[in-house]
């Protein structure tokens, strides 16, 4: 490379950064109550919490068990949700029905965030190569304004930038930069969004939702 070459800087992906999440890369430090407080929380959420359609019952009860969500946030029914200590949603976000939240490693969430029905955002794996099928756990950051589109997974150890957009069906297992839009399987980028966009705040929270 000549003295006059410059290499592009990396684009910015801008996360949430909050005092009240600490992600997860260990099983092993969680004591043994906690791991029963957990299941039992996933367990009740799950197969009864979940559909019962009321937004403050829901959401007391993803509180309770260690779960931190923003005022004017909702979570529609039909939602699963695994570690829910690994929870961190701002305000004005709109999450809808049936989206899957695997928390293991964590999953932080900004403000003023659409998650479309039927996404699953997945904090962990597990290593292909190892002979125990060791788990591997990263956190997932969704960074304020990102819109998530229906059946959209994003996986492990992703952080999706400020007002990012990902396409219906995408598979996200990679970063995605401030502002970009995209698509497919893997999912690559194919437009870019305007910062002027960014004005809204999508509260949605209707009756018996």
């Amino acid at each position: 490379m000549s003295d006059n070459e410059t290499v592009a800087a990396p684009a910015s992906v801008t996360v949430p950064e909050r005092d009240d999440f600490t992600p997860r890369y260990s099983f092993n430090d969680i004591s043994t109550i906690a791991k029963a407080r957990n299941r039992v929380g996933i367990l009740l959420y799950n197969n009864l919490i979940t559909f019962i359609p009321s937004h403050t019952i829901r959401q007391g009860f993803l509180r309770l068990f260690g779960a931190k969500i923003g005022k004017d946030t909702s979570i529609l029914r039909g939602c699963q949700v695994f570690d829910i200590d690994q929870i961190r949603i701002g305000e004005a976000c709109s999450i809808g029905f049936r989206v899957l939240f695997d928390a293991r490693s964590g999953i932080c969430i900004g403000d003023n965030v659409v998650i479309a029905s039927d996404t699953q955002i997945i904090a962990g794996k597990h290593d292909p190569a190892s002979p125990e099928f060791v788990p591997v756990i990263e956190p997932v950051y969704i960074g304020d304004y990102v819109w998530i589109a229906s059946r959209a997974t994003i996986v492990s150890g992703v952080s999706i930038g400020r007002g990012a957009v990902v396409a219906a069906c995408a598979m996200v297992g990679k970063d995605v930069a401030d502002l970009d839009i995209v698509g497919g399987v893997p999912a690559r980028v194919i437009s870019k969004r305007p910062e002027t966009a960014l004005r809204y705040r999508p509260k949605y929270r209707p009756l018996f939702y």
